[in-house]
Order: C-alpha cells, then sequence, then structure tokens
C-alpha cells in the first residue's frame, strides 16, 4: 500500500540551505534539453500522463529529453529539487509548495495536473453517514503528515477534534477489523484494495468534492529552471497537459506499457480503475481545467488555501503565499 505523499516539515531546514540547479545537467545528444522529472511515488496510474507525454513523443517533440525517476518511500522530490539533482519534480499537495515558501526555498508550482487532491476518508458501509460532517466523533486513522494537512481543513470546516485521530500505519487491517473506524486514502487507491480485501464496498468522502481547496500533481521548478530556461518550463507544460488529456480519453496502453515497466508490481486492473475514476470524478480536467486548460492553477484557489492554513496557524498570516506558485506557464488551451 502506498504512502501518503506530503514531505515532512523537519525535511525543510536543510531545503533551505540548499541551492536549486548547482549543477547543470550536460546536453542531451539529441541536442534537445534534458530534464529529469522526479515523481512523488513509484509508477502509477496517477503519473500517467507524464508517461504518456513521454510515450507519445510530446516532449521530444518540444525540444526536450525527458527522464522520469520513480519515487518511493525513502525519496523526498522538494530535497532533490532543492540540492539540483532533478530539473522538476511532482509536488503531490498544496502543502509542500505552501511548506517551500515559508521557507524560502526557491522552488514554486508551475503547473497544477489534478484539480482535485484525490485524497479521502474512507469508512464502512453505514446508512447513517450520509455526510463527511457525519464522521465527526468516529476515530480516524490518519498519517503525522496529515495531521499537519488535511486535517487542519477538517477541523475548521467540521469541528473535528484531535481525539479522534488514530496513528495511520498504511495497514488496512484496523480499519477492516472496527466498523466505527474511518481512514485516510487516495481515491484511485486504497478505496479498490479495500473493496477487494475485505469484500465490502466502502464509503468515500473525496475531500475536493467537500470543498477542499488544494491540487495536487503538480509541477515543481526551482527559480533557478525558470530564470534560465522558461521555454522548456513552458515546454514541459504544454507537452504534460497534452499527455494528461491523451492518457485520459486516448490510447493509455503507451504510458500503461511503460508505467508497468517501470514498477514490475503495478497492474492492469489497477491502472484502469484508477484512470476510470480520475475522469469520474473530474480529477485531472474538472475545476478550472474545463475552461482554463489542463494544468491550469488560479490565484484564487491558491488564495483559499492559505487562508485556511493560516486561519489555522499553519502558517502567519503575513507570510508571502504568491512565492509558492506562479501563473506563468498555465494560460493553455484544452489539448486537442
Amino acid at each position: 500500500m502506498k504512502l501518503l505523499r506530503p514531505a515532512l516539515l523537519a525535511m525543510l531546514g536543510l531545503l533551505a540551505a540548499c541551492s536549486p540547479g548547482k549543477s547543470d545537467h550536460a546536453a542531451a545528444p539529441s541536442g534537445r534539453t534534458p530534464i529529469r522529472f522526479a515523481t512523488d511515488w513509484r509508477a502509477e496510474a496517477e503519473h500517467g500522463g507524464f508517461y504518456e507525454a513521454l510515450a507519445e513523443g510530446e516532449y521530444a517533440k518540444r525540444g526536450l529529453d525527458v527522464t522520469l525517476i520513480q519515487g518511493g518511500p525513502g525519496v523526498n522530490v522538494p530535497q532533490l529539487l532543492a540540492a539540483g539533482a532533478v530539473e522538476l519534480g511532482d509536488g503531490s499537495n498544496s502543502f509542500i509548495v505552501m511548506n517551500l515558501a515559508q521557507q524560502k526555498v526557491p522552488v514554486k508550482a508551475v503547473a497544477a495536473f489534478m484539480q482535485k487532491d484525490p485524497q479521502v476518508l474512507i469508512a464502512h458501509p453505514d446508512p447513517g453517514l450520509k455526510t463527511i460532517a457525519d464522521l465527526k466523533g468516529h476515530p480516524i486513522l490518519l498519517s503525522d503528515a496529515s495531521v499537519t494537512a488535511f486535517w487542519v481543513w477538517l477541523k475548521s470546516k467540521y469541528g473535528f477534534t484531535d481525539d479522534q485521530v488514530r496513528k495511520y500505519t498504511f495497514n488496512s487491517a484496523p480499519f477492516l477489523a472496527d466498523k466505527r473506524v474511518v481512514q485516510q486514502g487516495y481515491l484511485t487507491s486504497e478505496p479498490y484494495t479495500i473493496e477487494k480485501e475485505g469484500h465490502l464496498t466502502p464509503k468515500v468522502f473525496l475531500l475536493a468534492d467537500e470543498g477542499y481547496p488544494g491540487y495536487a500533481a503538480m509541477v515543481l521548478a526551482p527559480d533557478s529552471l525558470i530564470a534560465k530556461n522558461p521555454a522548456a518550463v513552458k515546454a514541459f507544460v504544454e507537452a504534460s497537459a497534452k499527455g494528461w488529456h491523451d492518457y485520459l480519453y486516448g490510447d493509455p496502453k503507451p504510458a500503461d506499457a511503460l508505467i508497468m515497466k517501470d514498477n514490475p508490481e503495478m497492474t492492469e486492473d489497477v491502472l484502469s480503475q484508477a484512470r476510470a475514476k480520475m475522469k469520474a470524478y473530474g480529477i485531472v480536467d474538472g475545476a478550472e481545467a474545463k475552461t482554463l486548460g489542463v494544468g491550469a492553477m488560479t490565484e484564487a484557489r491558491w488564495k483559499a488555501f492559505f487562508d485556511v492554513a493560516a486561519g489555522q496557524g499553519v502558517y502567519p498570516k503575513t507570510m508571502d503565499y504568491h512565492a509558492a506558485y506562479t501563473l506563468d506557464f498555465v494560460s493553455l488551451p484544452v489539448p486537442k
């Protein structure tokens, strides 16, 4: 079972001392600009658009020589970026880039390929649980990172209390053993696993559909690369937008083949159900992406996210949250 993606706050002090883009990655023999893109987990459908763009040659068409580098439990994408070990990285959620801005680490979100953060709360089937507000008072399995992330929003909006929190060890056995227990998860992953292992159809609450304003699957770029080669950043964003559109609405087989090559533990059924859920819930092309294009971000969404987090004391209200992102690369048409 995959781990929750938020970067650890404890790592950020180290990141602030690092200088992004210290070493220039040598030019590719093809003459294209080399870009190493670090994903936030092992290859999966949640990276499908990037793999599709690679498989279809969309990066190459735009003068880039892209290498996708898998993440995993021991990989910290912001740390790789800050140390100059990769040119671009995959930002799992809005707290990651806001934390970087707070620590004055010169890395920004330049696009968001998931308009809805796929974070969910999962409950047992129960006719008494009609809305997420009905989970108040239930024990909720959360990771340490989640307590300092979306839990802040849940407490603010629904009055959830810290005495509901139980330690989540990325094992669904405690959830399956107790019908009152609720656990965190990813829309495209844990509900499917629970359904297969527990032989039940869980109740799933997508936080984004309840008003949670965070983005996911963001492309993170060091300020140094943005200043030095904005054309490469723009090309990566445009190619990735095309890749995401094609992965969902074209032929996903080229991407799936690369995903399963990189991650032999991945299976076609897991990829297929994840892709279906991303389409059904508008994870990639819902919200602002409907009119602004795949990868879109807006000032209003970032402000809404910051206001909630700052209102709960996560960040100083005087913090310059604009340092976390730039909208310069996301004025994109919907890919054809």
